[in-house]
């Protein structure tokens, strides 16, 4: 075969394949938009972290991810979670809603009352404070000028003011974890970081003790009609004590 016929017909061949190449790339492309897409949303999931209260988690948005109705029978999520459930920290429904609880609190579960408010702060009151020896201080005695010991009733006052300003409660507020989470409302605690805890100023409250409640997430796994989806019981930690620190 002559050549100048020999590349007319390899050109003639090789003409339907370019057409064909971009039908051929555009799934490929679409899965590559679709997968960016996807990382995009597992990009923002925070990274781990020692830090408490526990930061927002940004879900991927797909509703195929979401438990269905069937998925949220209460009598079964009950049963899955068993004697985990603590209504103090966990609710199935807004909590303003339900059962009169009050939105933000000091201490769950906490009395009224001044004699029970007092009994609080005596049971909390730190050993430092507590033990602190005032009788052995000398003050300025306003009525001359040598230098004069704390009464009994001036060092209570002086012990109870220390620990009102350098007391660090635990602020409680319920959170929206979302519907991939059950129960979906948990009571989260923060420390209070308007003003410094310490004379002289310089200290602030901070977390000093947590603790964990067990609830369920829901997680899904694979792609499609492979998609398996199940309710996972995991550990959530709660702040308990905050404490005056540097």
């Amino acid at each position: 075969m002559p050549e100048s016929l020999r590349a007319e017909s390899a050109s003639s061949t090789r003409a339907p394949l370019l057409l064909l190449l971009p039908l051929l790339l555009l799934p490929l492309l679409l899965l590559r938009i679709q997968g960016s897409a996807a990382q995009h949303f597992l990009h923002l999931r925070p990274v781990p972290s020692e830090e408490l209260p526990l930061t927002d988690l940004i879900e991927y948005p797909d509703p195929e991810l979401d438990p269905k109705t069937k998925d949220l029978d209460e009598r079964v999520l009950r049963r899955l979670l068993g004697s985990h459930f603590d209504p103090t920290f966990m609710s199935v429904a807004a909590p303003g809603e339900v059962r009169g609880l009050a939105k933000n609190a000091s201490e769950p579960g906490e009395q009224h009352g001044r004699g029970a408010a007092a009994a609080r702060r005596e049971r909390a009151m730190p050993s430092e404070i507590r033990d602190m020896d005032f009788a052995r201080a000398a003050w300025p005695d306003p009525r001359g000028s040598r230098a004069g010991a704390l009464g009994r009733k001036a060092r209570r006052k002086m012990q109870l003011f220390l620990w009102a300003y350098t007391q660090c409660p635990v602020a409680y507020a319920w959170k929206d974890l979302g519907g991939r989470f059950w129960p979906r409302y948990v009571r989260e605690g923060s420390c209070q970081s308007g003003r410094s805890c310490s004379i002289p100023a310089g200290m602030s409250c901070k977390a000093q003790r947590s603790t964990s409640k067990a609830i369920l997430r829901w997680y899904c796994r694979g792609w499609g009609a492979h998609r398996n989806c199940t309710w996972l019981k995991i550990q959530y930690p709660i702040i308990a004590e905050c404490r005056c620190s540097c």
